[in-house]
């Protein structure tokens, strides 16, 4: 066997098997993805309401943060209440009373490990996962032999793939 058949056939091996390794982890990122898509509307979550009691007097400027509510932005005070779009805040007794939506425990799990960070214990998962595509990115040239007609009307996807992803980048 030549050295380049022996990397051909090896190539296809590893392309296999970390296929057939990483098809769940594959399956979470391609749904979870999905969900992030429509994470500003209210697709597939549920209300529930929350009551959080805060130091009284805390400052109105960090209710938001406190609140884990972004862009929260208040409407109205009366009588010591400040009322926001999500629900109410009590100044005097510090009692906040307010609404949040939220997708289902394990579509949560799912985004919420989808947008690990560096300071999340998953984010080497995240690392390996993002170098096995990139290998898979890599070794799908090695799938068919350059002088085959399949091969040539890949390369023509490719190219129109590549075309395609930088419109997008840079519309």
């Amino acid at each position: 066997m030549t050295k380049k058949s022996k990397l051909n056939t090896n190539m296809r091996i590893y392309h296999r098997y970390l296929g057939f390794f990483l098809a769940g982890i594959m399956a979470v990122y391609a749904i979870s993805g999905l969900l992030l898509i429509f994470r500003e509307s209210d697709f597939l979550k549920s209300e529930r309401q929350i009551e959080k009691t805060l130091p009284p007097d805390f400052k109105i400027e960090d209710l938001g943060k406190a609140l884990h509510l972004r862009d929260l932005k208040i409407e109205k005070e009366e009588n010591g209440i400040s009322y926001f779009k999500q629900g109410t805040f009590n100044k005097k007794t510090g009692v906040a009373q307010y609404t949040s939506k939220e997708l289902p425990f394990i579509l949560e799990k799912m985004t919420k490990l989808h947008k690990s960070s560096t300071k999340d214990p998953l984010f080497f998962l995240n690392v390996f996962f993002g170098l096995s595509l990139l290998f898979f990115v890599i070794s799908s040239f090695w799938m068919f032999l350059p002088k085959t007609q399949i091969f040539k009307r890949g390369m023509y996807f490719a190219l129109g793939g590549i075309i395609l992803t930088l419109i997008l980048i840079f519309i």
